[in-house]
């Protein structure tokens, strides 16, 4: 897989797009008593996003990819909270707020919308090893109580 296959899913590019206007937007604002706080966990979020997408789309098997979409989508989620809180501790202007919550809002039925087609589509579902499960048996775990043995 290369870069040129990634442009070509809508979603992440919507996701890189959206991760670089926090990066460009919203960093700049932030003051500096944040820059080992907010600034950094709004940096991590937002680049996860379009990189939990790519790294499902690298998978092939929809099962991985679509579980790596719902860690992106679980980052879309977290970066927006950031934002909220941005934006109550006036760090943020509503202007940019709003328009930042409306592009997280299209952004989330585009990863929505992309798990439901992978989930429809189930790509790789044929891929070697793909009906292969992994099962572990559960051995029973018992905890000594040391405290009801005494030594004499």
């Amino acid at each position: 897989m290369s870069v040129s296959g990634l442009e070509k899913l809508d979603v992440w590019r919507k996701a890189r797009d959206f991760a670089v206007r926090i990066h460009k937007e919203v960093l700049p604002l932030l003051p500096i008593e944040e820059k080992w706080a907010l600034n950094q966990q709004l940096r991590r979020s937002s680049q996860s996003i379009p990189a939990n997408i790519a790294e499902g789309h690298g998978r092939f098997y929809f099962q991985d990819n679509v579980r790596f979409c719902y860690i992106a989508r679980g980052s879309l989620e977290e970066t927006l909270s950031h934002i909220v809180y941005a934006y109550k501790v006036n760090y943020l202007t509503e202007a940019i707020y709003k328009s930042l919550a409306v592009d997280g809002e299209n952004l989330n039925r585009l990863i929505n919308g992309y798990i439901g087609f992978l989930k429809k589509s189930k790509q790789g579902a044929n891929e070697p090893g793909a009906n292969y499960a992994v099962r572990e048996d559960s051995s029973d775990y018992t905890v000594e109580d040391k405290s009801a043995s005494s030594i004499e």
